[in-house]
């Protein structure tokens, strides 16, 4: 399957170049013909843009030049010590497009678990370059199902994550069984994963700082917090251009049931979409679904 991520164009820009480091990687699939608009994927944890090695392609082969970061600390991505809020994390992807891409039009956004949470303050801070948005499979802090959920034990990862510097030395040296315990449990198809794959997050989150990095993402949920309610006063319910918001999640994913509800307390609308026998990893274990899913939406 690594193959299938090699053979996309990969690429590197520096947004900062010290002081420190905010080195950027990302994937892109170009339309071999007429190009119909850019969609933008943001993944989540404890993923990178390898999460969607499967979709990149049909995507552009419908027309879509198709984007997808490591954001700020994940993946080949730099792993600063600090700016793991969900502002700062979509503020890069921003820069990335606009300042080093030159994309200068709306970009249907996608994101999925924390990458949900990076879409939603994307179209919040830069709603005139939002062209459609969809995002589901997490609790979206600010939100009342978020406060509900949080010191679960569904979410027990939450709290421990949360925890300075424990999980960073219980974790090391056993990244690929713990990162094994969230794709087995949360999917249901996970067969979806294979030996490959395990070896290629594994090897991603061994590196020096990526768990960190990671947890770092977790660590900042109150802030992220505190960002999403201010907005909602300050502006009101998310508004995109052109499409409303769609929620997207699996049929048997933890989150489906209240996923549309948390989504009507941001979004001015929503329009629910479910994946038929698919758990958490949407991108993975049933990409062909995620593709029509996708394109349906922002065709409409």
């Amino acid at each position: 399957m690594a193959s299938i991520y090699s053979q996309l164009t990969h690429r590197q820009v520096y947004l900062q170049q010290s002081d420190p480091e905010i080195r950027i990687h990302f994937v892109e699939a170009r339309p071999s013909g007429n190009r119909k608009g850019i969609i933008l994927l943001i993944h989540g944890f404890p993923e990178s843009s390898y999460q969607f090695r499967h979709v990149m392609g049909p995507l552009s082969s419908a027309g879509y030049r198709t984007i997808a970061p490591d954001y700020r600390g994940a993946g080949y991505s730099s792993r600063p010590v600090t700016g793991y809020s969900k502002k700062v994390l979509a503020t890069d992807l921003h820069e990335l497009l606009t300042k080093h891409l030159d994309i200068t039009e709306p970009v249907h956004v996608v994101g999925h678990d924390i990458g949900g949470m990076i879409a939603h303050a994307y179209a919040h801070l830069f709603a005139d370059d939002v062209a459609s948005l969809i995002w589901g499979e997490c609790p979206l802090p600010g939100t009342t199902i978020y406060d509900e959920l949080k010191h679960t034990a569904a979410l027990w990862h939450f709290n421990f994550h949360s925890v300075p510097d424990l999980p960073e030395l219980l974790v090391a040296g056993n990244e690929k069984q713990y990162l094994k315990h969230f794709y087995d449990r949360l999917a249901q198809n996970p067969a979806a994963f294979t030996e490959e794959d395990l070896n290629f997050y594994a090897t991603l989150y061994s590196a020096p700082g990526a768990l960190r990095a990671g947890f770092n993402v977790y660590r900042a949920f109150e802030e992220d917090k505190a960002d999403n309610q201010r907005w909602l006063k300050e502006k009101g319910k998310v508004k995109v251009r052109a499409m409303i918001p769609m929620i997207l999640g699996g049929e048997g994913s933890l989150d489906a049931i209240r996923s549309e509800e948390m989504a009507k307390q941001v979004n001015e609308q929503v329009i629910a979409g479910v994946v038929e026998g698919c758990g958490h990893w949407i991108a993975e274990e049933a990409p062909l679904a995620f593709v029509r899913e996708v394109l349906g939406f922002i065709e409409k």
